[in-house]
């Protein structure tokens, strides 16, 4: 197949035996010099044969895959049909969702790959439970919820949230609920309350329009933040908080600030849950925020129908 610039492509359907919770291998062969899209920081490791070496994807063997990298190249999803799920929770985010910091399990320990998001921790839970559901890990780092904030680096632009929720999000089958980890690149970027709220009644609204409940987290800490960006990110959380409902624009709340801040000084991040950048959680807190998720909350989501009256 080829896959137009900037556009995507779902694969034929093919008959494989897949289990909850295991991996499944996608090799590719790419002729020519073309750079493909990627994922920089998937945390797991992918593997390349030499350039030039030709089409491997036959391969039984891994032997001519000689080159490890962290990235993922071109597949984004995999749509796995199973009648036994009720539907697919998307964590919607950047950083903080995409994983960062999830390989840091304390001191002189590493878990490269290990898939330990908390995005991970929470489908083992779901597994685990009764609960039928799917997660869908879409984070991107250093993505933003508002379009552009004056601090923006050019490397992020046209990846905002709105940018891209109909391949990220609306695109995937299935989806019965999103959670949204949006607003920590914003305040760092510069933008102001007014503007990243702006951009969430915006999203929640699309999300509305298609029928997928919207689960809201307040923006956790960040030691950089000044104190106008601490004020902003104050008067985000008033929003998100109130009613439980975003002011009536989401469904409901989840609320990632409690478990992340350090009561003592609760513009920065427990220390026990700080990867060590102020910004991410490690393993630890990457643990707390999974099981911090209410699976009925979850569970009790589905298609939201609106009528006019």
């Amino acid at each position: 197949m080829t896959i137009p610039a900037g556009g995507e492509v779902w694969s034929d359907e093919t008959r494989l035996a897949t289990r909850p919770d295991s991996d499944l291998a996608v090799s590719m062969s790419v002729e020519g010099t073309a750079v493909p899209g990627r994922h920089g920081a998937a945390l797991r490791d992918n593997y390349l044969t030499p350039p030039g070496s030709g089409d491997h994807t036959g391969d039984v063997s891994g032997g001519a895959f000689t080159s490890t990298v962290g990235s993922t190249y071109v597949v984004s999803a995999v749509d796995v049909h199973n009648t036994a799920l009720n539907g697919v929770v998307v964590p919607y985010g950047s950083s903080v969702v995409d994983g960062i910091g999830s390989t840091n399990c304390g001191p002189g320990c590493t878990r490269p790959g290990a898939n330990r998001r908390w995005t991970d921790d929470l489908a083992r839970r779901i597994v685990a439970s009764p609960v039928p559901l799917a997660v869908a890990n879409a984070g991107v780092s250093g993505t933003t919820s508002a379009r552009s904030c004056p601090g923006m680096p050019p490397s992020v632009a046209g990846l905002d949230a709105s940018s891209r929720l109909d391949r990220d999000v609306l695109a995937l089958h299935g989806v019965t609920a999103v959670i949204y980890y949006y607003g920590t690149n914003d305040l760092a970027y510069g933008c102001d309350a007014a503007t990243i709220l702006d951009s969430y009644r915006s999203v929640f609204a699309r999300l509305r329009a298609a029928g997928i409940p919207v689960y809201v987290t307040p923006s956790t800490p960040r030691p950089g933040y000044g104190d106008q960006a601490n004020l902003d990110r104050h008067e985000i959380a008033l929003f998100v908080k109130r009613w439980n409902t975003c002011g009536g624009t989401c469904s409901g709340v989840v609320d990632f600030d409690t478990v992340l801040a350090d009561p003592l000084k609760p513009n920065s991040i427990l220390p026990a849950y700080d990867n060590g950048d102020g910004i991410h959680a490690n393993a630890a807190g990457q643990q707390a925020l999974a099981d911090f998720v209410s699976l009925p909350m979850l569970a009790r989501s589905g298609p939201v129908f609106h009528t006019m009256g």
